[in-house]
């Protein structure tokens, strides 16, 4: 088997993450009330800037810009790629991914700092993931963290807006 099928097919298990972003927001839910509202707005903030800059600025993953990228479907299907042929900018894997590790870093920071660094492990990995098989350049990687950055803001002032009207 040739090593960039392999690494592709290695890849597509990471893709799985929506599991684990799920597992982020119920473990917050269910055990962090402090830091749940931040997080899901920092969430909902970082979907809708997403959308909004796929609508405005649609771009095309470089997949489809270079020969020879090999892209593995974990289910076999053609159905997932062609719905995404148009939202490379920015990386809402990393993105989301990100949110993850930031969501895990407040909620550990200060009765477990060690665990909340590695947190962001997983984000690291969605890097490498997304830069190895095709699905986005760097430059999409770096628009998501600024993505991330953004949200976090948004979040906070919705928070502040909000709490200024209760």
């Amino acid at each position: 088997m040739a090593v960039g099928v392999l690494l592709a097919r290695v890849a597509s298990w990471v893709r799985l993450y929506y599991a684990i972003l799920l597992g982020v927001l119920l473990w917050i839910f269910l055990s962090r009330d402090d830091v749940y509202l931040q997080i899901r707005r920092t969430f909902v903030a970082m979907t809708g800037l997403a959308l909004l800059g796929y609508w405005a600025l649609p771009m095309s993953p470089p997949r489809f810009a270079q020969a020879g990228i090999v892209e593995h479907d974990l289910f076999g299907s053609n159905a997932f790629r062609e719905a995404h042929n148009y939202s490379a900018m920015t990386s809402l894997h990393v993105g989301w991914s990100a949110w993850a590790a930031y969501s895990a870093w407040c909620a550990l920071r200060t009765a477990h700092p060690r665990g909340a660094v590695l947190a962001w492990v997983f984000s690291m990995v969605m890097v490498a993931d997304v830069l190895g098989t095709g699905n986005h350049y760097l430059l999409d990687v770096v628009g998501s963290a600024v993505l991330l950055v953004a949200s976090i803001a948004v979040a906070h002032l919705w928070g502040r807006r909000v709490g200024h009207r209760a």
